[in-house]
């Protein structure tokens, strides 16, 4: 029994001695760990690009597509239907006048522009494959008597959910805010103004509704009558809205649109402001329920610093506050940065100099990480002066400007260096040339945040006519986020 007994347990140690050595063998023996890469985001070239130019009768209108990208694509401007006699949407919700020709462009590289004629509603640009990457259009008019005299351009703008606006009120001024859908689903849309001494909402409803392929053209005063300056949220319950606002402040005080300004931010950077002479009036909204005190600071030329006296604003719950800061940058190309402890909205006035002034629109903007596009950054004749304001707040930066002209081959691109909390202007004039022409600035790898704007101005014998368009992010590139296998997806 004994001998049983230590057989057994003679032949249990031979099999864990046994099982020891295969564990063994194949540990040793195992494939190294996969490592498990985290999917990224892919960027691809954008492939359909759609915007709107508010009001294009009587301006010249430039459209171009940076080169680069590859394959066929096409570009078609069309009108959208003009509104009925009480300015409501269109009757005729099939896009364009009849009798109207499109215009169909289809060279990447190549400014095309226009003068259009007077009459006519908005113009839509609709591009598609190698035309729509990097695909900007602008409008821009010159008026030299009445109460349109000066220069007045915008941006044609993308249709979306959420607008945001900053200037004068419709007691200062004459405010219209243009809309256009050219989407096939109506837009039910919803307006709020900010004023200074609170929310407005307007006696005779704060909301429209804009049928597919249509557009109306509002009266702020009808809105929100008595402030001196606001903030427009124009904001869509359904559907998507093109908006953009003029401001006409009357006989020999100048006239021009309202650039759409940055959503709301804790740090709103308000680029492009010129170094010329004049007043400089700063606008500050807080639509959030919390008073707060604005901390400000220039970028100019000689760095970065907090202007003196005038280092803060204060901005009530759900106002707008101004504040004249000509004695701080006036004469000099600025951006200002601006930091709150709530969400804020931020936009300045530029006047002109001279017997008749003109005024111009800057507004809060994102940097331009993956580049920019400027339509119209010049007309054919070369009397208005092209400059832009490129500034660097917070690290160096370096970019590259290219111009491309409408006629013969571009020049080739310069390299332009930003110190950090620097702000540089330069002017833009291709040699030999007086044609028309675009701009596109690209900051290169490893360069820090830029935010800037392009200002067109020209001197007259009655005064300066001026406009300001801060550079936004070009639509060239879109981060499509990862896929991955999700079953949540298809459960309940």
């Amino acid at each position: 029994m004994r001998r049983l007994i230590e057989n057994r347990f003679g032949l249990l140690a031979l099999v864990l001695i046994a099982s020891g050595a295969l564990f063994g063998v194949a540990f040793v023996s195992r494939p190294a760990p996969v490592a498990q890469v985290r999917p990224q985001a892919v960027r691809a070239p954008v492939e359909s690009v759609t915007a709107v130019c508010p009001a294009p009768a009587g301006s010249r209108v430039s459209v171009i597509t940076p080169p680069g990208a590859g394959g066929p694509g096409s570009a078609t401007l069309s009108a959208i239907a003009a509104p009925d006699a009480k300015g409501t949407d269109a009757k005729d919700s099939g896009g364009k006048d009849p009798g109207e020709k499109d215009a169909v462009i289809d060279r990447p590289g190549l400014l095309w522009q226009r003068e259009i004629a007077s009459g006519g509603g908005p113009l839509m640009v609709d591009a598609t494959g190698s035309m729509a990457a990097g695909l900007e259009s602008a409008q821009t008019a010159r008026e030299t008597s009445g109460a349109q005299r000066g220069l007045a351009g915008v941006r044609c703008v993308e249709p979306g959910a959420d607008t945001w606006f900053i200037g004068p009120g419709p007691a200062a001024a004459e405010m219209t805010l243009y809309l256009a859908n050219p989407d096939s689903a109506p837009a039910d849309i919803t307006f709020m103004v900010y004023s200074g001494e609170g929310p407005v909402l307007s006696e005779r409803g704060n909301g429209a509704v804009v049928k597919p392929g249509g557009h109306r053209v509002i009266r702020l005063r009808d809105l929100a009558p008595s402030p001196l300056i606001m903030a427009l949220r124009v904001s869509t319950r359904s559907g998507r809205v093109a908006a953009a606002v003029k401001a006409v402040l009357g006989e020999g005080r100048g006239a021009d649109w309202l650039p759409v300004a940055a959503a709301p931010a804790t740090r709103v950077v308000v680029p492009g402001i010129p170094g010329t002479a004049g007043k400089r009036e700063l606008y500050v909204a807080a639509p959030g329920e919390r008073d707060t005190v604005v901390r400000i600071k220039a970028v100019l030329e000689d760095g970065s610093y907090a202007l003196k006296n005038k280092e803060t604003i204060e901005v009530p719950a759900g106002s707008t506050a101004s504040l004249d800061l000509s004695t701080g940058i006036g004469g000099q190309p600025a951006a200002l940065v601006l930091e709150s402890d709530v969400p804020i909205v931020a936009g300045l006035k530029i006047t002109g100099t001279g017997a008749r002034q003109d005024v111009a629109f800057t507004a809060g903007a994102d940097s331009i990480d993956l580049g920019s596009v400027v339509a119209d950054a010049q007309a054919t004749g070369g009397k208005q002066v092209s400059r832009l304001v490129l500034s660097a707040p917070f690290a160096p930066a370096t970019v590259e400007v290219r111009l491309l002209p409408a006629k013969g081959e571009a020049p080739a691109p310069v390299e332009v260096k930003l110190a950090a909390a620097h702000t540089q202007e330069i002017r833009l004039t291709p040699r030999g040339s007086k044609d028309a022409f675009s701009v596109v600035v690209r900051p290169l790898p490893g360069s820090g945040q830029v935010y800037g704007g392009r200002v067109l101005d020209e001197a007259t014998k009655d005064g300066q006519l001026v406009t300001a368009q801060p550079l936004a992010v070009g639509r060239i590139w879109a981060l499509v986020p990862p896929a991955v296998d999700a079953p949540g997806v298809v459960l309940p």
